[in-house]
């Protein structure tokens, strides 16, 4: 009977999707958008209120985030354990995580956004712990704080936003400080893990498959890119400091993508090269493009994680692609879903990410970059196809390597309903949605050369992929421990750590300098003033009477 509440729940979710689904499109074909504001109470002056604001753009990332729990959910009830009474708790925290999203999305005021966002850190620590091992202990630590990270962020700018008079931003996006933008891109930065703040997308794989597939799919990751299209005002946003370190981003995980062993980390990888190609969309001004491919691209990463955690389920929790190889002759549903996703992932013709990645490139030549950004933007795309034909190669063409005699095959239960339903919009999806924003409207005049690049990338990439499987340690030791442990970036932010408080107990050693300048000593300052307050009003008349003579002369 307990398990029953997954089905109830993936059917609420679905009939949910739908609902902002026809509604996204009745705002879109009307051209309009509604705002509703809820007051809680007034006292005085003081009005609280909440504030919803539903366009085209809220009401179809809305359709997006519902569709893919119901599937998530559904796909959960077989994964996590049918006959486990702990697996509700599992249920009951997607369901928080999902909550949160929607308070992030639909409203336009910072402060329900910081509720969202704050709920989806601290819901995802719970998520990503949920094995309960050391590993996914330290993991969920990594993800938790470097969250708060963005978080600090959001709060300046929420004081700072009060002093335009309310905390509705949309109203005031053309009048607010540069510098309340730099903060909003620095927070939004931390949440989508662009560097310097990648390490943690990749640790946070400790979490069950279909959290994954939650996670770095629709929500959390994608909580900065949306924030960042809320805010978007050009004068701020053609920026190339950040469109560098996005662009950074989108190379550094594709390389660190090809030198990974770990199914897992090599989709999370791939989700952080697709956010710094929407981040670095957002900075040359692509901005509805950027939209576009977040949705897309959420539709075929949910799919590839599903798909994965179906091999890993089958082949009792072994996550090493060296083991796998011939899985297609077992489970041929699976894996048809699963090249399926990957080839949307790799911009294939007239797939869903074929849409939004062909546009976005583009669009990328008419927004006045530097050559040296332009090169960048096209070898991050050759890039992606090379880890996607590597995964394809370890997986399906190389021969099975695990231990002979395991049961796999394809009765997966309900979990092929999610499968084939997300197979199904990440193929139709792109094309729907393109011509629903009549994003293909612009007319782009490209020589025909340039035009032609992006499908020879591909090509290229897909070629390379393949051969350098049989090239065997070409480069030095050191660059495969580069690459294969994100460029250092653990160790980057354990030396300034590291530094910080050597430099401190140097300094007093009793006290690291956080405490000493920080909660400690203000803490103990205030108890000897306290106390000091205690005494004087302890004290006889004439001390009064004293200290009010001296401030009698201090004011003459």
């Amino acid at each position: 009977m307990i398990m029953n509440f997954y089905y109830i729940w993936s059917f609420i979710l679905f009939m949910f999707s739908m609902m902002f689904l026809f509604m996204g499109l009745f705002l879109m074909f009307k051209n309009i958008s509604m705002i509703f504001e809820w007051f809680i109470f007034e006292l005085n002056s003081l009005s609280v209120n909440y504030v919803i604001y539903l366009d085209w753009v809220s009401m179809s990332f809305t359709f997006v985030v519902f569709f893919i729990s119901s599937m998530v959910v559904l796909y959960s009830s077989v994964y996590m354990g049918e006959y486990n009474y702990s697996s509700i708790r599992f249920l009951f925290l997607v369901l928080m995580f999902v909550f949160s999203m929607l308070l992030m999305i639909l409203s336009p005021s910072l402060v329900s956004i910081m509720l969202g966002w704050d709920g989806l850190g601290l819901v995802s620590y719970c998520l990503v712990i949920y094995y309960s091992s050391m590993k996914s202990y330290l993991a969920g630590m990594i993800t938790c704080l470097t969250n708060r990270l963005g978080d600090i962020g959001l709060l300046i700018s929420i004081g700072w936003i009060f002093s335009y008079g309310s905390w509705n931003f949309l109203f005031y996006k053309e009048l607010m400080n540069e510098y309340i933008f730099y903060i909003i891109f620095i927070s939004s930065f931390t949440k989508s893990a662009q560097i310097p703040f990648s390490s943690w997308l990749p640790a946070a794989m400790a979490a069950p498959t279909p959290v994954s597939s939650l996670v770095h799919s629709s929500t959390l990751v994608t909580a900065g890119v949306y924030l960042l299209f809320r805010f978007y005002n050009q004068m701020f946003y053609l920026n190339n400091y950040f469109l560098f370190l996005s662009l950074i981003t989108m190379i550094m995980s594709s390389i660190c993508a090809n030198y990974e062993f770990d199914l897992k980390k090599i989709i999370a990888l791939s989700t952080l090269s697709q956010l710094g190609l929407m981040m670095s969309c957002m900075f040359m001004g692509l901005n509805d493009l950027s939209f576009f491919h977040l949705l897309s691209h959420a539709m075929f990463k949910s799919l590839l994680f599903l798909c994965s955690g179906i091999i890993i389920h089958l082949m009792g929790g072994m996550q090493d692609i060296r083991f796998m190889g011939s899985i297609c002759l077992t489970m041929p549903l699976t894996c048809s879903c699963f090249n399926i996703s990957n080839m949307a992932l790799c911009g294939f013709p007239f797939f869903s990410g074929f849409y939004s990645k062909d546009l976005i490139v583009e669009g990328s030549s008419f927004s006045g970059l530097y050559f040296l950004s332009f090169v960048m933007f096209y070898i991050g795309l050759g890039l992606t196809s090379m880890y996607s034909v590597r995964l394809f190669y370890y997986s399906i063409l190389l021969n099975y390597n695990y231990i002979s005699f395991s049961s796999l095959g394809d009765n997966i239960y309900y979990m092929k309903y999610s499968v084939l339903l997300l197979c199904f919009y990440s193929i139709m999806f792109g094309c729907i949605f393109n011509w629903l924003m009549n994003l293909d409207l612009t007319f782009l005049l490209l020589p025909f050369l340039l035009k032609i690049s992006t499908l020879v990338l591909v090509l290229m990439g897909l070629y390379l992929g393949y051969e350098f499987n049989y090239c065997k340690y070409l480069m030095f030791y050191s660059y495969y421990l580069l690459n294969g442990s994100m460029w250092f970036m653990y160790s980057y932010s354990y030396m300034i750590y590291n530094m910080n408080y050597l430099y401190s107990f140097y300094l007093n050693n009793s006290m690291f300098w956080g405490e000493y300048y920080g909660g400690m000593g203000l803490s103990y300052y205030m108890m000897k003033l306290s106390n000091m307050l205690q005494f004087y009003s302890f004290s006889s008349l004439k001390v009064f009477l004293l200290s009010m003579i001296i401030w009698l002369i201090i004011l003459l």
